[in-house]
């Protein structure tokens, strides 16, 4: 969906635990990742519960915090139902568009190239100011202006949603990135 204007999250303010889910179950999963790659970590995550047009241009979100863990167990054969909120930018340095390959033991499209940067929004960050220390993290850049929104998308195979950002980047790098992208 493309944006004429910012989106909108609108927070539930109960936590979302999945239903008729064996927490048994979701621990083993969680503990046979972490397991293959020590990366991984718990934490607070949002999980859409749906999204829709507000008429103005613009999108709204209907989200509430849960487990990453509840989001990151799931696979082709066992879904929760959560479907995560990531932030992306498509990030111009100058006329290059900045990509970078993911790495091998990412979650989701390992070895694949992707608009940099990007990451699992937190509950409670400012999608655009966490965007740009996602920049910052992975690229060592800092923006020349605020991101500007582009878009709402949804990524079957993650089951994620993301909202979509350009930024331009500033010339000066402010050191290397976080080794997530090879």
């Amino acid at each position: 969906m493309l944006l004429r204007r910012p989106p909108t999250l609108q927070v539930v303010d109960e936590p979302f635990l999945p239903a008729d889910a064996s927490l048994e179950e979701i621990d083993a999963r969680w503990a046979w990742l972490r397991a293959g790659n020590p990366k991984y970590f718990d934490g607070p995550a949002y999980h859409v519960l749906g999204v829709h047009r507000n008429g103005s241009g613009g999108v709204v979100l209907h989200v509430v915090a849960t487990s990453y863990r509840f989001y990151a167990v799931q696979d082709e054969t066992y879904d929760l139902g959560v479907r995560g909120l990531g932030v992306r930018g498509v990030c111009f340095h100058g006329r290059n568009a900045l990509v970078g390959r993911r790495a091998e033991d990412v979650a989701h499209y390992p070895g694949q190239w992707e608009f940099v940067p990007g990451g699992t929004l937190e509950p409670g960050r400012d999608p655009k100011e966490m965007l740009v220390q996602e920049l910052s993290e992975e690229a060592g850049l800092t923006p020349a202006r605020p991101p500007s929104p582009v878009a709402v998308i949804y990524d079957p195979p993650a089951r994620a949603w993301q909202l979509l950002y350009r930024i331009d980047a500033a010339s000066q790098e402010t050191g290397a990135g976080d080794g997530e992208h090879t």
